[in-house]
């Protein structure tokens, strides 16, 4: 189905509902919750009656952007759900998203659960954001600045302040509109570049401890001990995720980051290989050069490491 037609029916729905509930994925980063909240504030700008949830965990760091609601189960009855920006259900905070009259994906994320009644999906697209601004301008849904503001702070994250590959000509005419609206985007620029002084120390212990292997392949393992010393939660140790990237030898990387005793989170990156079929095979998935998986053992960590590797190797 072509994306115009996806984008009238999913208009239509939005009409047609007058409770509407958005989730995203557990552990928002930017673009969850750009497109999340964005959406919301495009609805409500759009049909001031209409009743619009966002539901999900605090996410830490992130407060500045936007908090969530509290909505009880009944609400859910008779409303629209949308989901935006997660790939799979496993990962949508809020598992009640089954629990409404329909359901909605809207996602950039290769499209490997294919949930949902109506399933706007385009792996090409820069970020979700990216998908709700062309989805209000298709519908002549209203744009306001809190709306703009959310999106461009999802466009941004996702593609790494428009150094990524997702970047396209299409991506960066977005941004353009958006800036136009009434939010000072050097703001959100700065929230989303700041750096705590804990979160400082972790980014010099990453480049001192990172192994960098001579086919380009790097890693580092954040222990929860690590983390504890440096005063660093899980959730703040995302802002190291790109840093081994600057490093000009290092082609592919893993950050392995302990969540629980033999659970690690692994954040997986590329400048050139292709690293999400990697992810999959350890409980995870994601983008081509941008990936998340899972590692239950010291054993499985070396595994990845190796494979990553040989990954690296091929490039050349």
């Amino acid at each position: 189905m072509q994306k115009k037609e996806l984008q009238q029916q999913i208009s239509a729905q939005i009409k047609a509902f007058d409770t509407i509930i958005i989730h995203r994925h557990e552990k928002a980063d930017p673009d969850a919750l750009g497109s999340q909240v964005g959406l919301a504030e495009i609805i409500r700008a759009s049909f001031p009656d209409k009743k619009v949830y966002v539901v999900g965990a605090a996410t830490e760091g992130l407060d500045w952007l936007a908090t969530m609601a509290q909505v009880s189960d009944d609400i859910y009855q008779q409303a629209l759900v949308i989901v935006t920006d997660t790939a799979n259900t496993p990962r949508i905070d809020d598992q009640r998203f089954d629990q409404g009259q329909k359901l909605i994906k809207i996602d950039h994320h290769p499209n490997d659960d294919a949930y949902g009644d109506i399933q706007l999906v385009d792996d090409e697209a820069s970020s979700t954001s990216e998908l709700i601004f062309d989805l209000a301008i298709a519908a002549d849904f209203k744009l306001p600045a809190t709306a703009a503001r959310l999106l461009y702070a999802g466009l941004v994250g996702d593609t790494g302040r428009f150094m990524y590959a997702n970047t396209s000509a299409h991506t960066l005419n977005v941004a353009a509109e958006l800036i136009t609206a009434d939010f000072d985007p050097t703001i959100v620029n700065r929230n989303l570049d700041t750096l705590t002084p804990e979160q400082a120390r972790l980014s010099a212990y990453v480049l001192k401890h990172m192994t960098v292997l001579p086919s380009g392949a790097a890693y580092v393992t954040l222990t929860a001990a690590t983390l504890a010393t440096l005063k660093v939660s899980v959730a703040q140790a995302h802002a190291v995720v790109s840093l081994p990237g600057k490093i000009a030898a290092v082609i592919v990387w893993s950050i392995f980051v302990e969540q629980a005793p033999n659970n690690y989170r692994v954040h997986l990156r590329s400048k050139a290989p292709i690293i999400n079929q990697l992810a999959k095979k350890h409980d995870g998935g994601g983008h081509p050069l941008a990936s998340g998986a899972r590692a239950y053992s010291e054993a499985e960590i070396q595994t990845i490491i190796h494979e990553l590797d040989q990954l690296a190797q091929n490039n050349k």
